[in-house]
């Protein structure tokens, strides 16, 4: 089976997501193209169709497999290779891109959500479309529970501090780390550290450093950074946002907790006492990529048929 995987190609790198996504479709036995989009805004993509033709043309897929929404409508102005879209949150939270996002599930042959609450609200704004819930898997052969003192040794970290890990970088406005910071304010001692410029080994050993992943953002879709820190053995505090709950339900690895900063701090303080760190081995096991890439190629065939 060919597939052609569609995604912005603004960025520094393709989101690790994708790439991971792409490599165990791979080693299932697929053969996998990136078509990375270059452009801003609704013209910027569209000036990328001409490009996508010719690609189509030469690598003949089977399948055109986009990424978020705007990609998803730009596979969809051809009509020779079925399009399958996956929205991963931006693209339906945001009401200009959710606009977009129901023009690419008016004509892709399938849609996939990756978490039931971006399901249930597309669904609330145009309801005929083909769709499933499946949200992106992680790499479980990377993200693991490693010796504490050594990823301190390697991320030149004080081990007999608490370190609390924020998911994701403090400039970056949805994920709210002024609600994060009043938290950790409260308790002394407690250090907050931003997940921004590491590499994937690095956030491993961060994973393994901190007490906890704290999690305060107002929107998200299926956050990955729940996921790996779940399979790093890293508990997770976090507001009811995304699919987060549902990542975590049924296991000890995590809370859901209000939006207060004294809600939050307590439910941190609970991970700094904690005398062993949780490992929900089940629960990981659900997000790796080799049974997410299998559940694609379901997908695939369906689609195909």
């Amino acid at each position: 089976m060919r597939i052609l995987v569609v995604v912005s190609g603004n960025h520094s790198q393709v989101a690790a997501f994708v790439t991971e996504q792409v490599a165990a479709l791979r080693q299932a036995g697929c053969e996998v193209k990136l078509f990375c989009v270059t452009g801003r805004g609704l013209l910027g993509y569209l000036r990328n169709l001409k490009p996508l033709k010719i690609a189509i043309k030469s690598f003949s897929p089977d399948i055109l497999h986009a990424h978020y929404g705007l990609c998803g409508l730009l596979c969809t102005l051809q009509r020779n290779v079925p399009v399958v879209v996956t929205y991963h949150g931006s693209d339906i939270n945001n009401p200009v891109m959710l606009r977009f996002s129901c023009l690419a599930m008016r004509r892709a042959a399938h849609n996939i959500f990756v978490s039931k609450k971006l399901q249930q609200k597309a669904t609330k704004t145009f309801s005929l479309f083909t769709s499933s819930v499946l949200p992106c898997g992680i790499d479980t052969t990377t993200f693991h529970p490693i010796n504490r003192e050594e990823a301190c040794l390697l991320m030149k970290l004080d081990s007999a501090l608490h370190y609390i890990l924020f998911a994701g970088a403090f400039d970056n406005e949805v994920k709210n780390s002024q609600l994060a910071k009043e938290a950790c304010a409260l308790l002394p001692g407690v250090v907050l550290l931003e997940l921004k410029g590491y590499n994937r080994n690095e956030v491993v050993a961060l994973m393994n450093v901190a007490d906890c992943l704290l999690m305060t953002s107002h929107s998200e879709g299926s956050p990955q950074v729940i996921k790996e820190a779940l399979a790093c053995g890293c508990p997770v505090v976090s507001v009811d946002v995304g699919d987060v709950a549902e990542q975590i339900e049924g296991t000890n690895c995590g809370v859901i907790v209000e939006h207060t900063p004294e809600a939050i701090a307590k439910a941190l303080s609970l991970q700094t006492e904690r005398s062993h760190r949780p490992y929900c081995k089940e629960r990981i096991e659900r997000f790796d990529n080799r049974r997410i890439a299998t559940l694609l190629i379901e997908i695939y065939k369906t689609v195909i048929k």
